[in-house]
């Protein structure tokens, strides 16, 4: 397993222009000192933060903006529409569910690519 992702982790969508951060909403388990994340922590807004202006022209905001531009690229705000977290980590489980670590990504509706880019464990604690 890689480096598990944890509540504050930095986030980075691929058509987003600013990060964002993660949020555990039922700490129950906890990896240095954090609560950790499972793949179903990927609702939008409560799990996921926007990530500042969306610039997908297959978000239909982006794409009315850009056509009453006539045809300039016009950036909107990003709400982001995500399902769960891929592949992730079926040997660990949090809260009954796969754990998610740095390898794994979040897909938008829209089409970017989410991922970790700063996972949010520093430390692992023994015992």
């Amino acid at each position: 397993m890689g480096v598990q992702v944890t509540s504050g982790a930095v986030l980075m969508c691929s058509f987003g222009m600013a990060p964002s951060t993660l949020t555990v909403v039922v700490p129950t388990i906890m990896a240095g000192g954090m609560p950790a994340a499972n793949i179903m922590d990927a609702a939008p807004i409560v799990n996921i933060a926007p990530f500042g202006m969306c610039i997908t022209p297959s978000n239909p905001m982006v794409a009315a903006a850009t056509a009453a531009a006539l045809g300039v690229l016009t950036p909107m705000p990003c709400i982001p529409v995500t399902e769960t977290w891929v592949p992730g980590v079926p040997t660990v489980m949090v809260r009954k569910m796969p754990a998610v670590d740095n390898t794994c990504t979040c897909m938008c509706n829209w089409g970017g690519v989410i991922a970790p880019t700063f996972p949010g464990q520093v430390k692992v604690i023994d015992g």
